[in-house]
Order: C-alpha cells, then structure tokens, then sequence
C-alpha cells in the first residue's frame, strides 16, 4: 500500500502512518490461508536438487521454478493452474489453467515459456510431481538445454518461492470471491497475473514491477 502510494502520486509517505491510518479506518490485509498437505507420487525419474534454496539470481533466464496449484469454481468443479516462475525478476514467464491435472499442462506451459525466450537456459527447478518426472519432459528439458532440478522428498521450502506466489494469488484474488463458472475463473487468474507482472510494486524489486525490474536487469548487464 506504501509503495503503491508513493510511486503513483506526488507525495512520500512512510509506512508507519500508512498503517496507523488504515487502523483508523478499519482497513485489514487478508491472510493467507495454511496450506493443505497433500499425498504426494512415488516419481519414476528424479535429479537432484540443483538449485539448493540458492533463490537469487544476477539476471533474467537464470533461474526458472514451476509448480501446479489446484482452485475450485462451481459447486465442487476443479481447476489448476500451471506456472514458470523467474527469479531475477519474479515475474511469471508462462501460464497455463486448465480442467485436468495432467502432463499437457505441464508441457503446454514449458512450451510458451521457451518458444518466448528460445535463448534461456536455466536452472529448472520442480517438485516431484509425475509430470515433471516423466522421460517425455527430461526430453524437453535436455534439447532446450536446461538443467533439471528437484525439490527433496517433503521439503516444499525448496520451491518457496513459487509457494509464496501461490500464497500470494489465492491471498489477493482466488480466496476473495466464489467462481460460479471455469471461464470465471480463468480470466480472473488471466487478469491477476497480467496485474502482478505490470502493476504490482515489491519493494524487494526496488519498489518496480517485474517486468520493470526485468527492463531494469536488462539496462543494468548491457
């Protein structure tokens, strides 16, 4: 809110009065809510983790986390969001939503991500869900000249960043309102997304959005 105020008007002010006037006018973030704990498949294929909670990167293509997160619309009809996470600029490289948990997904969403930056080469880093763990998405891996990573067995900490992403759409979008229909949905993650990586400021980004602090990473290693 801070961030938002100071980058968007002619004025500065500090955080400290911005909370004590949102408690003078009953005014409350939204608090995210525990994370389910789910039963997880034996994988087939795994790698190690590469990435070992190492989530900082110089520059955009570095580093890439994915992950699927599940939302309800309807009476008890399921989603599911896939997504490519970068951490140079934390932005979302590819998303994909659909009705089916399944390895199109998967694939889809790593299809619009390396046809859009062809010269990536990143650390790919995953749980171990079944879609990542299937030879046919190694394959993809390999020929794009990426490295595979994985999160060890229980240890959601070693995508916490993709997590937090999670966390952070549900918090502000998903958790505030009941879908009545899939197309619903779908635009309302199309529209939050488009809203996180060009108009939501974070202050760890130097107060930009991701798209701005990518440009500025850009700017910076030319």
């Amino acid at each position: 809110m801070t961030i938002k105020l100071n980058r968007e008007n002619d004025f500065h002010v500090n955080q400290k009065r911005i909370y004590r006037l949102m408690q003078i006018l009953g005014l409350k973030s939204v608090c995210r809510r525990k994370r389910k704990n789910y039963i997880k498949s034996t994988p087939q294929v795994t790698a190690e983790n590469v990435l070992n909670r190492e989530f900082s990167a110089e520059n955009f293509g570095e580093k890439w986390l994915t992950d699927v997160t599940e939302m309800k619309y309807g009476v008890s009809s399921k989603a599911y969001l896939s997504a490519i996470l970068d951490l140079g600029d934390k932005s979302i490289v590819s998303f994909v939503i659909g009705q089916s948990n399944n390895n199109a997904l998967v694939f889809e969403t790593f299809d619009i991500a390396h046809e859009q930056h062809p010269d990536a080469k990143p650390i790919f880093h995953s749980d171990r869900g079944y879609q990542y763990t299937s030879k046919a998405f190694k394959k993809k891996l390999d020929d794009a000249g990426m490295t595979q990573s994985m999160s060890r067995v229980s240890r959601c900490i070693d995508n916490g960043p993709m997590e937090a992403f999670w966390g952070m759409l549900k918090t502000e979008m998903y958790y505030l309102k009941a879908f009545a229909s899939y197309e619903e949905l779908k635009q309302a993650v199309i529209d939050y997304i488009g809203y996180y990586n060009g108009s939501r400021y974070q202050k760890r980004l130097n107060c930009m959005t991701p798209l701005e602090y990518r440009h500025y990473l850009q700017t910076k290693s030319a």
